[in-house]
C-alpha cells in the first residue's frame, strides 16, 4: 500500500495527521477540476497557460476539499535550485490566487506557523515533504533532477538544524509521487552530477544502464539516499510507489504528456484551534 493514501480526490500522508491531527499533507491528483484539454482536469499550475479563472476555480474547489482557505496558501516561482525560504503568516496569500506574487526563485519552504498551508507544483519531479513534531515546524521542498543533486533535501534538514535547533533524529521526511526509475531515462551528463552528490558512493539502486545506453534513474532513491546521509533516520522516511508517468490518468506527466500538461500540487500545513 502506499504510504500517500486516496482521501476524497487527492492523496493524503495520513500517518502524520496521526502523529498530529492538525497536521494536513499531500498530493493533487489530475482529476476532478474544471480544466479542459491537455490540462485537464485539476490543473493546479498557473504557468502553464490554462485559463487562469479556470486555475483559480480549481484550487478554490481544493481549498474547500481540505478545509483550508486559499487566502492562507503560500507559493513560489520554482527554478530547481536548493534556494530555502521560511515564510510566515504575513506571507500568507503569495501566489495563491496568481503566479505574479509567488514568491521568486524559491524552491523550498518552511514554516512554524498555524493556518499557513504551503504549496509546491509539480509534473514529474519528486514532492519533498519534511515535520518535527517536537518543533512544529513544516516544509516542502521541489527537487527535479538539478534541485535534487544541489541537494535541496539536505539543504531543509540543515537549514532546520541550525536556524532552528532540530534534533535531526526528529525530522521526519516523505518522498511523493514522482516518475518512476521505469520511465526516467538520463544521459551521462545526468549520471554525472548524481555521481558527484553521491560523493562517490556509486549506488546501483540509484540508476541502471538500459539497451540504448543511456540510464534508468530513480530519482526518489537518490533523494532517500541523500536525505538519510543528512541524518534523517531511515524509520523517519516515507516513500511512495506510485510513477506519474505510469499512472497517467492519475497524474499529469510532463515526460508523458509530451511537455503540454498541467500541474498538480503538494501540500502541507498546520490547522490552528
Amino acid at each position: 500500500m502506499s504510504t500517500f493514501e486516496q482521501s476524497g480526490k487527492h492523496l493524503a500522508i495520513q500517518s502524520w495527521q496521526k502523529i498530529n491531527s492538525k497536521v494536513l499533507a499531500g498530493f493533487t491528483t489530475r482529476q476532478g477540476g474544471n480544466s479542459t484539454m491537455p490540462f485537464h482536469s485539476m490543473n493546479m499550475g498557473f504557468h502553464v497557460n490554462d485559463d487562469p479563472d479556470t486555475v483559480r476555480e480549481n484550487r478554490k474547489l481544493f481549498s474547500d476539499e481540505i478545509s483550508f482557505p486559499i487566502e492562507n496558501w503560500i507559493g513560489s516561482k520554482q527554478v530547481h535550485a536548493e534556494k530555502i525560504v521560511k515564510v510566515s503568516k504575513e506571507d500568507r496569500g503569495l501566489g495563491s490566487l496568481d503566479f505574479e506574487t509567488a514568491i521568486p526563485d524559491t524552491d523550498g519552504l518552511y514554516t512554524s506557523e498555524e493556518n499557513v498551508l504551503l504549496t509546491s507544483l509539480y509534473a514529474d519531479c519528486v514532492p519533498l515533504y519534511f515535520f518535527s513534531p517536537n518543533d512544529n515546524l513544516i516544509g516542502l521542498a521541489h527537487a527535479g533532477w538539478k534541485g535534487t543533486v544541489a541537494k535541496i533535501g539536505p539543504a531543509m534538514v540543515n537549514t532546520w538544524q541550525t536556524k532552528e535547533n532540530v534534533d535531526v533524529k526528529t525530522v521526519r521526511a516523505a518522498i511523493g509521487p514522482s516518475i518512476g526509475h521505469c520511465c526516467y531515462e538520463v544521459d551521462d551528463r545526468v549520471i554525472k552530477e548524481v555521481r558527484a552528490a553521491l560523493d562517490g558512493d556509486i549506488e546501483d539502486t540509484v540508476y541502471k544502464k538500459n539497451p540504448a545506453g543511456n540510464y534508468q534513474l530513480n530519482l526518489k532513491k537518490l533523494n532517500e539516499i541523500l536525505l538519510l546521509k543528512a541524518g534523517v533516520l531511515p524509520e523517519n522516511i516515507l516513500v511512495s510507489d506510485q510513477c506519474t508517468s505510469c499512472q497517467n490518468d492519475v497524474f499529469f506527466s510532463h515526460r508523458k504528456d509530451r511537455g503540454k500538461t498541467g500541474r498538480m500540487m503538494s501540500y502541507i500545513g498546520r490547522k490552528g484551534d
